[in-house]
C-alpha cells in the first residue's frame, strides 16, 4: 500500500511551509552567536581577572576593615568566640581560605596600617578578590539571557569592570565581595529559572539544578550580611510574579500550578532554610572557646563556652548575704553592673562615682551583698537572700555602695541617677534596695544564673534598669545604669551570674546550658540589637543614602604614604544615573501608550458590536496554529525574557530594594552600602542601552557602543590610582599628579 501524502496547508499570515522554511534562520546563525557569546565571555573573565589580581597583594599592611574581618578569621582558627553583628557565614569562608593557604591565626589585626611582615594574609584576599571577579561572568550572562544581546551584556559587564569603586572594594580581606558573589549569584539563577521555565524545561536536571543553586546562593547571601534579605525579597517578588503568569494559563492544570509552588517552596524556602540553620550549627560548633564577646550573651549561653568561668561551672545554687556577685541586665546583650573609680562630669547629675553595664568580664563587675542594717554578719552564720528583702550591694573593688538620688541620670532624664557612694562601705539610707523576684513568693530564695531580679530604691521606688544609651567619653562609651520610677521597665531585670561564698555547697550548673535552637535564637536577637545600635568611631567618615549614587564623597582604606581611596568611577556612577532617569521616563511613557492602544482596541470593540450590518473584516488575519510563535501564545502566556523594558524593570526593583530601605536605616551608614544597589543600576544601564540603540542601523549602534567603551576604559585609567594605590601630594595640592582629577570639592584624595 503507497503511503498517503497530507498536503501542508498555506499559512494565512506567513505564505506556504516550503515558504516558511526558506525564511527560516540558518543553523550557521546560532553557532556564530554561540562563538560570539563564548568570546565575548572569555574576554569578560579575561580583563576581570586582569585588573582585580594586578597589585591584589598591596599594599602589605592592614587596609580599611581588613583589622576587623582579619581579625575574625584568625578567632575562627583558634576556635575563639567572638561577638559581631553580622551572621557567620563570611567570616568562616575568610577564616578556612586562610586556614587552608598556611595561616596559621596569631597574627592580632590590630589597627589599619599594621604591617602584615611575615604573615600569610595573601590567601585571604586572593580568596576575597577571586568572589569578587566573579561577579562580572555572572552580570554579563545575566543580562544576555535577559535581552539576547551581546552589545548589552557587554556594556553591563564592562560597568562593573572598569569600575574603580567595585574593584577596590573586591581587593581587601571583607564581606563586600563575598556579599556581592552571592547576590549577583542569586540574580542569575533566577534568570535561568525563568528562562528555563518559559522554554517549557520544568522539572528537567537542569530546572532543579539552577533551583537548588538559587535556593543555595539566596541562603548564603543573608549568611553574610543580613542586607541579603533585600536580594531574597526580589527573588520571592519575580518568583511569585511567575507562578501569578502560570496561573493564568488556561492551557494547563491547576496541578501544574500547585506543582511549581511545591517546588519551589521546597528549593527556595526550605532549602535556605536549612542551609542557613546549618551555617550556624558550625559557627556555634566551632566557637567552642570563651573569648571577648562573652559578655553580650546570657549567662546560660555563656556556659557552653570552654574557658568562661560558667563553664562545666561548679557554684553555690543559692545567693547569701555576704556572697561575692556578678550582677547581668537580662535583656538581649546586656551588659554587667559595673563600676569605677571615676566620677560622673559637672552638668551630668551629682558629681559621684560612675554606674554603668560592660559588657566585658572585669574585678569590677564584683559586688558584696549585705544586709540593709548591719555592715556584715558574723563570719560562721550563713543567710540566704530571699524574695523582697532590703539589701546593700558594696562594689567590691572602691568599696562604696550602689546608690540613687533625685537627681536626673546623665542621658535619660526621665530617669534618677544611679551612683557610688559611700567609703569602706558606710554611706546612707538612699544605698538601701528591695530584691524582687519576677513573678516570685515571699520567702522564695534567690538562685544564681535562674531567679530573674528587680532592684527597687527603697526610698525613691524606682528600679535600676540599663537604659541602652551609650555614654560620651568620660563613660568609657559603657552603657548608662539609671533608676526608673516606671518600675514595668522591662530592661529592670537583672540576673545572678557569678556567685562564691564560702559557707555554701557548689553545684554543677552543665544542666542549665540551653540546646542549639535556644543558643541560635539568642545569637539573632543580640546581632539584630547591635546593628541597631551601631555607633560611628570617633574620627570615622560616615555618609547618609542622597550621597552614593552621586559618588559625592569616598573613604579611605589605606591612610598613609600607599594612599587607597574608595571612590566610584565617576563616568560610569554618573551615566548610571542617567540610564536610571532614562528608564523610569521610557516605562512611564510605555505604560501611557500601551493604555491608549487598550482603550481604542476596547473601543473598535464596542463598535463593533453596535453595527448591525457588521461583517468579518477582510484585512483581520486569524490565528494559526502552524506559526511557532502562535503556538506559544496559545499554550502559554508567560514573560518575554527578550523585553528590554521588562528585564530593564526588575532590575530596577532591584536597585530600589537595595537603595530605598537605607533611608530609614537609625544606624551608621557607610558610602560602601550602596555597592549591592550600584551593580543593579549598572546591569540596567546596558538593557537601556541596547533599548534605546536597538532600532539604529548596526554601523550606528557599534560606533555608539564603542564610544561609550572607549570613554569609560579611559576613565579608568585615569581614576585607576584610587585602586592601585597613590603616593605623593594629596590632590589638594597643585604639584599633585591626582590634582586635575579632584572634580568635586568633597574627595578627599
Amino acid at each position: 500500500m503507497a503511503a498517503s501524502v497530507v498536503k501542508t496547508p498555506k499559512c494565512p499570515r506567513r505564505g506556504s511551509a516550503k515558504e516558511q522554511q526558506s525564511k527560516a534562520s540558518p543553523k550557521s546563525n546560532n553557532e556564530s552567536n554561540n562563538w560570539h557569546w563564548w568570546i565575548l565571555l572569555a574576554s569578560v573573565f579575561l580583563i576581570t581577572f586582569a585588573t582585580r589580581f594586578y597589585k591584589v597583594t598591596e599594599p602589605d599592611h592592614i587596609c580599611w576593615d581588613e583589622t576587623h574581618f582579619g581579625k575574625m578569621g584568625s578567632w575562627y582558627i583558634n576556635r575563639t568566640f567572638f561577638f559581631d553583628v553580622h551572621p557567620p557565614l563570611g567570616k568562616m569562608l575568610i577564616g578556612l581560605s586562610g586556614y587552608l593557604t598556611g595561616y596559621n591565626g596569631t597574627f592580632p589585626f590590630e589597627k589599619p596600617g599594621d604591617k602584615y611582615n611575615e604573615t600569610a594574609y595573601q590567601g585571604m584576599r586572593y580568596f576575597c578578590t577571586t568572589l569578587g571577579a566573579l561577579i562580572m561572568p555572572m552580570g554579563f550572562d545575566t543580562v544576555y539571557d535577559l535581552t539576547r544581546s551581546h552589545e548589552a551584556a557587554l556594556l553591563s559587564a564592562a560597568y562593573l569592570i572598569f569600575d574603580v569603586g567595585l574593584l577596590t572594594l573586591n581587593q581587601y580581606i571583607l564581606l563586600d565581595p563575598i556579599l556581592l558573589f552571592f547576590m549577583m549569584g542569586s540574580v542569575w539563577g533566577m534568570v535561568k529559572i525563568s528562562k528555563a521555565t518559559a522554554s517549557g524545561g520544568s522539572y528537567s536536571v537542569r530546572w532543579w539544578f539552577w533551583l537548588f543553586l538559587t535556593g543555595t546562593m539566596l541562603s548564603c547571601t543573608i549568611s553574610v550580611k543580613f542586607v541579603g534579605l533585600f536580594v531574597v525579597l526580589l527573588v520571592g517578588l519575580h518568583t511569585a510574579t511567575e507562578l501569578w503568569l502560570i496561573l493564568g494559563d488556561l492551557g494547563q492544570p491547576i496541578v501544574e500550578t500547585l506543582k511549581q509552588i511545591a517546588c519551589r517552596a521546597i528549593a527556595l524556602i526550605l532549602w535556605p532554610i536549612l542551609l542557613y540553620t546549618l551555617f550556624f550549627y558550625i559557627h556555634l560548633s566551632v566557637l567552642n572557646r570563651s573569648g571577648n564577646g562573652d559578655g553580650f550573651y546570657s549567662s546560660a549561653f555563656q556556659s557552653r563556652l570552654i574557658g568562661n568561668s560558667l563553664y562545666n561551672a561548679s557554684m553555690p545554687r543559692d545567693v547569701a548575704y555576704g556572697s561575692v556577685v556578678t550582677i547581668k541586665n537580662h535583656k538581649t546583650g546586656g551588659g554587667y553592673l559595673h563600676s569605677h573609680f571615676h566620677l560622673y562630669p559637672k552638668g551630668s547629675g551629682a558629681r559621684q562615682q560612675q554606674i554603668t553595664t560592660y559588657t566585658h568580664k572585669d574585678d569590677n563587675n564584683k559586688w558584696v551583698i549585705k544586709p540593709h542594717n548591719k555592715q556584715r554578719l558574723p563570719k560562721d552564720k550563713l543567710q540566704l537572700l530571699r524574695h523582697g528583702d532590703l539589701v546593700r550591694l558594696e562594689h567590691l573593688v572602691t568599696k562604696r555602695n550602689l546608690h540613687s538620688h533625685s537627681e536626673p541620670a546623665p542621658m535619660t532624664k526621665k530617669h534618677l541617677q544611679v551612683t557610688g557612694y559611700g567609703e569602706s562601705g558606710v554611706g546612707d539610707a538612699n544605698d538601701v534596695w528591695r530584691v524582687l523576684i519576677v513573678g516570685g513568693k515571699v520567702n522564695e530564695t534567690v538562685h544564681t544564673v535562674t531567679s530573674r531580679l528587680m532592684l527597687i530604691h527603697y526610698l525613691q521606688n524606682c528600679a535600676l534598669t540599663s537604659s541602652g544609651k551609650q555614654l560620651p567619653k568620660w563613660g568609657f562609651e559603657q552603657q548608662e545604669v539609671s533608676c526608673n520610677l516606671n518600675v514595668r521597665d522591662k530592661y529592670a531585670h537583672w540576673n545572678v551570674e557569678d556567685n562564691e561564698h564560702k559557707l555554701l555547697p557548689s553545684v554543677s550548673f552543665s544542666v542549665y546550658a540551653p540546646g542549639f535552637f535556644a543558643r541560635f535564637l539568642e545569637s539573632h536577637a543580640v546581632m539584630l540589637q547591635g546593628n541597631a545600635g551601631l555607633k560611628p568611631k570617633e574620627g570615622e567618615v560616615t555618609s547618609r543614602p542622597w550621597q552614593w549614587p552621586i559618588n559625592y564623597r569616598g573613604q579611605f582604606f589605606s591612610g598613609s604614604s600607599y594612599r587607597i581611596y574608595l571612590l566610584g568611577n565617576p563616568v560610569i556612577w554618573w551615566s548610571n544615573l542617567v540610564f536610571l532617569a532614562l528608564f523610569v521616563a521610557v516605562f512611564l511613557g510605555n505604560a501611557i501608550l500601551e493604555q491608549r492602544r487598550a482603550g481604542q482596541a476596547r473601543a473598535l470593540v464596542r463598535s463593533q458590536a453596535d453595527s448591525e450590518d457588521s461583517e468579518p473584516s477582510t484585512t483581520d488575519v486569524p490565528l494559526c496554529t502552524c506559526c511557532p510563535e502562535e503556538q506559544q501564545l496559545l499554550r502559554r502566556p508567560r514573560e518575554d525574557h527578550r523585553d528590554p523594558l521588562g528585564a530593564a524593570a526588575w532590575l530596577f526593583v532591584g536597585w530600589l530594594l537595595h537603595y530605598l530601605p537605607f533611608w530609614a536605616m537609625g544606624r551608621v551608614l557607610y558610602f560602601h552600602h550602596y555597592f549591592p544597589a550600584l551593580i543593579f543600576n549598572s546591569l540596567l544601564t546596558g538593557v537601556m542601552f541596547h533599548h534605546i540603540i536597538q532600532s539604529l542601523p548596526r554601523w550606528i549602534q557599534h560606533v555608539l557602543l564603542g564610544g561609550l567603551l572607549s570613554l569609560i576604559v579611559y576613565s579608568f585609567a585615569l581614576f585607576s590610582p584610587l585602586a592601585y594605590g597613590m603616593s605623593g601630594p594629596l590632590a589638594n595640592e597643585p604639584n599633585s599628579t591626582m590634582h586635575s582629577l579632584k572634580w568635586l570639592s568633597t574627595w578627599e584624595f
